[in-house]
């Protein structure tokens, strides 16, 4: 698997942990009053991984621009929807509930590709194979 694919699954796993405290913390407030229900979107981070500027880890590699930190590909929004009555929240319990399955599912996924990518590696270090 290219490196660049094994960023994206890495990048996509930090965006569910965060997408799973999002939905946690909306299950949570479910009962506070006028708490607006909080979601996370993901950016584009496949047109950012295929920009053809290289990126290195020193100012001497290739001609690469080193970034400082890790990009955060996710942005915090809330929502305004004002589907409940006023002095209440807009949180549908049923729905984040549905949405916890759903990202539950995704970093299953996402963490059974990326501890087999780092399995078979590990293997091909120990001569296994």
């Amino acid at each position: 698997m290219p490196v660049s694919v094994i960023k994206q699954l890495e990048t996509f796993a930090d965006f569910c942990v965060e997408k799973n405290k999002v939905i946690s913390k909306n299950i949570a407030n479910s009962g506070t009053a006028n708490y607006r229900r909080e979601d996370i979107v993901f950016k584009n981070v496949l047109s950012e991984t295929m920009s053809t500027s290289l990126k290195g880890t020193e100012n001497g590699h290739f001609g690469a621009q080193v970034s400082s930190s890790r990009e955060n590909n996710f942005e915090k929004v809330f929502d305004n929807n004002s589907e409940v009555n006023p002095g209440e929240n807009n949180v549908d319990v049923d729905k984040e509930m549905a949405e916890l399955a759903e990202n539950t599912l995704r970093f299953k996924f996402v963490s059974k590709k990326l501890g087999n990518y780092y399995k078979n590696i590990q293997e091909v270090i120990k001569g296994s194979r």
